[in-house]
């Protein structure tokens, strides 16, 4: 691999580890750059590496929340004598609506995404996407302005909300949407707080992008050449990194500022983008 060749893999990698949390869609930057500064690399794996890179990115998260994502704890309990496995029924409840938040989108994309992905990869459909959904995230905010919010914590989430947010998901097949600003969008109209938006998309997405990674091996096959296994490891370490700060950067953003700034971004790389293929 050339050095160039390792330039490109590692602003890629920083780029998925800055984009994978924030709601300005994380594949539709990868594809850009790939569009700009292409890998050296088939159409057919770098279809696959554009998803399995954020593994990385999800590994941040298994990282970071990991007390409040395993469900199984070992010690004293009230009325248990000695140390005993026991099971934390909170973050099991919590998992149930994860689950049910990712049926719609476990369904979408099984139904869709060999055209998405045969159609809609186009610059013009993720700078479109990217304006779209920022203009309705900016309104969002707007709506919500002086509103208190319905829920405060993921522990409060009904059912129906996962279910609702879920639904919002399935919009991020479409390239540009972004699959956190999808969520992000849907919890807000449902009067969930913008803290707690941020925590159930990152709970979300490990079942999700598990799932996705695991089905893009199964189309690409298990055979990779060494530049090939080279670049996934090095592209997931890289956005894992990234993504340890980023995670928490956000967090602490939004206890204190709204997504606007976020859908004025979106807005305006949109119209760079359309702007720059029309003229290229």
């Amino acid at each position: 691999m050339t050095a160039f060749e390792w330039l490109k893999l590692i602003i890629i990698g920083i780029v998925e580890g800055i984009t994978e949390w924030l709601p300005v869609s994380s594949t539709a930057h990868m594809l850009l750059i790939d569009e700009i500064i292409p890998m050296a690399q088939s159409e057919e794996f770098k279809n696959m590496f554009f998803v399995l890179i954020q593994l990385g990115a999800i590994m941040a998260v298994v990282v970071t929340f990991w007390k409040r994502l395993w469900p199984f704890g070992y010690g004293e309990q009230p009325g248990m004598e000695g140390k005993k496995c026991y099971i934390k029924k909170d973050i099991f409840m919590m998992w149930f609506k994860v689950v049910v938040a990712c049926i719609p989108g476990f369904i979408v994309t099984m139904l869709f995404d060999d055209y998405v992905e045969a159609h809609l990869q186009t610059p013009y459909v993720i700078g479109a996407a990217l304006a779209a959904y920022g203009l309705i995230l900016i309104l969002i905010e707007r709506d919500r302005k002086n509103k208190l919010p319905r829920v405060s914590t993921v522990d409060d989430l009904s059912f129906k909300d996962a279910f609702i947010i879920g639904i919002f998901q399935c919009l991020s097949i479409i390239p540009g949407t972004s699959r956190s600003g999808s969520t992000i969008i849907g919890s807000l109209s449902i009067g969930i707080n913008r803290t707690t938006a941020a925590e159930f998309t990152f709970f979300m997405a490990v079942p999700v992008m598990f799932g996705l990674s695991f089905i893009k091996l199964l189309k690409f096959g298990f055979h990779f050449s060494s530049m090939e296994i080279v670049t996934l490891f090095a592209g997931c370490a890289i956005a894992f990194l990234v993504s340890m700060f980023v995670v928490r950067a956000l967090l602490n953003y939004v206890k204190k500022h709204d997504y606007k700034v976020f859908g004025y971004y979106r807005i305006l790389l949109g119209i760079v983008v359309i702007f720059y293929f029309a003229l290229s």
